[in-house]
């Protein structure tokens, strides 16, 4: 498929497929999902235990990681979260802690009353699909990808998503920046093709 228009159309039935498909997750699953990330991103990213993580406030079904930071704050490391300040734009990160005030964003997603922006060291990016190679299939705004191409020093960057988001392959293009790593219930992979632009 090499066609634009073919593209978006197939992508957005997919991310209504894999919405679906989280929609019809039980407690249960979810559950053991978020038990499963929490555990493995602890073991395999022992660099998070220090400097600010940029992380999402769960939207919809996605994998709350929520415990995961609080945890991670506790060794000594820092948090913060994505806002939309401008459609269409890179995202701001603004730092975070537990108990601070929270106010409603973009898609009413909670975003810090206080905006201090700070320059996140790793970003835990929420997904809907993922590659073989990394590229991840998000919600459809491109906030992500112009968040990393602003960048001079691109931030350690981990997809999180379900197991049923692997897909062959998410046709990705030219805007489209991978994951350095993709972390779901079934395991964690790493990519080569990411490490380049990455920050070391």
């Amino acid at each position: 498929m090499e066609n634009w228009d073919d593209i978006q159309e197939w992508r957005r039935s997919m991310r209504s497929r894999l919405r679906s498909q989280r929609r019809a997750l039980s407690r249960t699953e979810k559950e053991s999902a978020r038990l499963a990330v929490t555990d493995l991103v602890r073991e395999h990213f022992p660099e998070l235990h220090k400097g600010c993580i940029g992380f999402y406030w769960p939207f919809q079904g996605e994998v709350d990681l929520r415990g995961l930071v609080n945890g991670l704050l506790a060794l000594g490391a820092e948090a913060a979260l994505p806002a939309v300040v401008e459609k269409r734009q890179p995202l701001a990160f603004w730092s975070w802690r537990p108990g601070m005030k929270l106010e409603r964003g973009i898609w009413n997603i909670p975003v810090p009353h206080e905006k201090n922006p700070v320059k996140p060291a790793t970003l835990l990016v929420p997904l809907l699909g993922f590659d073989a190679v990394g590229y991840r299939l998000g919600h459809g705004g491109g906030y992500y990808d112009r968040t990393l191409a602003s960048l001079a020093k691109r931030p350690l960057t981990i997809g999180v998503g379900y197991e049923f988001g692997r897909l062959e392959t998410i046709y990705p293009q030219a805007h489209d920046i991978p994951m350095d790593a993709i972390v779901t219930e079934g395991g964690v992979e790493r990519f080569s093709l990411a490490t380049p632009n990455s920050a070391q």
